[in-house]
């Protein structure tokens, strides 16, 4: 069975660095691909501050194409309502082992989603610290998240990995990152982080 890192986002834009990450990830987590999943209507985000969903799945799709383990869904494009990960990942279960990539603001943030308890038991959490960022996995923001969905701690086997991106060199083994490429049409929406 196939392990699959589902990298879900906005992607207002998508920019390389959600590439290099994903790349990274796949790499030293021996991934067979990363499906990225553009939010068609991401609940925690103003739709007024986006681009259209169609929009920023194009440019996601253009962006990944020429990574050989890279791939884009448009499952939450063909969904209507709000883009719950749950429902993704429920929606993705047979495509293999699935492994959640989550910023760590996003993993404290955890608790206000959909079904988290859900999000868990679906997939298998790879949290990366923001380059810069002071997250403690030893803390009790994340000793609390940790509690309340029922995972092991950190480091443990069957627990959430805490990935690091800084910390893998570049191989010149691994195929390359293309630049992302320019937008066909100028968008009004703001570039984001990507954690």
């Amino acid at each position: 069975m196939p392990t699959v890192g589902i990298f879900g986002g906005s992607f207002n834009p998508i920019h390389f660095g959600h590439l290099l990450l994903a790349d990274h990830i796949c790499e030293a987590l021996r991934l067979d691909r990363v499906l990225f999943v553009p939010a068609a209507v991401p609940p925690h985000k103003p739709a007024a501050e986006l681009a259209s969903a169609e929009h920023r799945y194009r440019m996601t799709a253009l962006a990944v194409r020429e990574h050989p383990r890279f791939a884009v869904s448009d499952i939450e494009l063909r969904r209507q309502g709000p883009s719950y990960t749950v429902d993704t990942l429920i929606a993705l279960a047979g495509e293999g082992t699935l492994l959640l990539l989550i910023g760590s603001d996003t993993f404290l943030d955890l608790l206000s989603w959909r079904d988290p308890r859900g999000v868990a038991r679906l997939a298998r959490l790879v949290v990366v610290p923001r380059t810069g960022g002071d997250f403690d996995p030893e803390a009790p923001a994340a000793q609390k998240v940790l509690h309340e969905l029922g995972l092991p701690p950190f480091g443990d086997a069957a627990g959430p990995i805490l990935f690091h991106a800084a910390s893998l060199p570049i191989s010149a083994s691994r195929p390359p990152i293309s630049p992302v490429p320019a937008s066909p049409t100028r968008s009004s929406a703001s570039p984001t982080s990507a954690w």
